[in-house]
């Protein structure tokens, strides 16, 4: 199944491409040979393969979550803030 210009230039514009016409005719073989090679996959059994997401045997690294110690109180961050503090929060001014 060769790819016509008109099909590459309608997949060009569903992901927002401009294309030139050479590249029109470049990009039609090379998506051509794709399809091709994805064709020729179906013919093949997998129905005794299992299914896999990944095939390189990592699996994710990760920490437990515990809590360690504070490196200062909530007051001493305040204490950081030019800003006025009223009861332990930042004063702003009022947003509408």
């Amino acid at each position: 199944m060769q790819l016509t210009k008109e099909q590459v230039q309608k997949i060009a514009q569903l992901a927002r491409l401009e294309l030139t016409d050479e590249e029109m005719e470049k990009y039609a073989g090379q998506l051509t040979s794709i399809l091709t090679y994805a064709e020729m996959l179906k013919e093949l059994d997998t129905s005794s393969v299992a299914e896999t997401s990944q095939v390189t045997g990592l699996s994710n690294v990760t920490r437990s979550d515990e809590l360690g110690a504070a490196l200062c109180t909530a007051d001493e961050l305040l204490e950081c803030s030019p800003l006025p503090k009223d009861d332990h929060q930042i004063r702003v001014k009022r947003v509408i």
